[in-house]
């Protein structure tokens, strides 16, 4: 397989773009629960500073039914 940049969830990347038993590590280090949100900053044509921004992501994690998923998830199929 090329060398190449995933970019979404990583479980759905996992199950869906990378094949069986082809990954021997992953390494994530984000920031992790930093309880913040993060927008990605634009800058005007000229390169000066802008006002526009989107939200990127919100790090702020919830124990739900969805985590309690995506925790047994990886070890369901072991």
């Amino acid at each position: 397989m090329p060398n190449r940049l995933h970019y979404g969830d990583n479980l759905t990347v996992l199950r869906d773009s990378i094949p069986t038993e082809s990954v021997d590590l992953i390494y994530l280090d984000p920031p992790f629960n930093s309880n913040a949100g993060y927008n990605v900053l634009f800058k005007a044509p000229d390169g000066s500073g802008s006002a526009a921004q989107i939200e990127a992501f919100d790090d702020t994690w919830h124990w739900n039914d969805s985590a309690v998923s995506a925790f047994a998830d990886p070890t369901r199929n072991s």
